[in-house]
């Protein structure tokens, strides 16, 4: 059973949170509500209900094109990076990335580093088109690249793991990588289910 973001129980529902995840942590792109609708698995009218909602309080904007109502973001008002910054830390990586690797066998640690680390400790930048995450372990490198193509496929962003033994984490070493990561900023998952 999927647990349930932290934040759901303020929000009117998981599709909304999906939805405002969705936009908000995407705000370069626009959607047009069919393609939404059959994202979450839902009817268009459901999409749409929930769109003119959010396009009413101010948290989205609209245009269309030709029959094609395309939706984004707005990035210019107060709320956006308050609500993107909730929207990531209910709906984002952090909380996919933890139940994700959860239940793998062999991964002992597991981190978020690079640009969305950076991102989330508040460092300025554009949205990261990319998530890296650091297993550390000894887990199935084929489960690892098959959980990078799911977690990359739900959050629409490449997601990319580096996995390395405990032994290399622990160790003081000259190796470039491992000495980039360290240096910056590291966003340690969650990897214990909760009750």
């Amino acid at each position: 059973m999927k647990a349930s973001p932290s934040l759901l129980p303020v929000l009117r529902s998981r599709l909304q949170g999906e939805l405002l995840a969705l936009l908000l942590l995407h705000p370069e792109r626009e959607y047009n509500i069919t393609e939404l609708a059959a994202d979450f698995g839902v009817t268009p009218t459901t999409v749409l209900r929930e769109v003119d909602r959010l396009i009413g309080g101010g948290i989205l904007t609209d245009r269309r094109v030709g029959r094609s109502r395309l939706v984004r973001a707005r990035t210019d008002t107060a709320l956006y990076r308050p609500l993107s910054d909730l929207m990531s830390v209910s709906f984002g990586p952090l909380p996919l990335l933890s139940e994700t690797l959860a239940d793998v066998a062999g991964v002992r640690q597991a981190f978020i580093y690079g640009s969305w680390a950076a991102r989330y400790n508040g460092e300025s930048g554009p949205p990261p088109a990319d998530v890296d995450v650091l297993v550390v372990g000894d887990p199935d490198p084929d489960t690892l690249f098959d959980l990078a193509e799911e977690a990359s496929r739900r959050l629409r962003r490449e997601v990319n793991i580096h996995r390395v033994s405990v032994e290399a984490w622990s160790a003081r070493t000259d190796d470039p990588f491992l000495t980039s990561v360290r240096e910056r900023p590291l966003i340690r998952l969650n990897l214990k289910r909760e009750a």
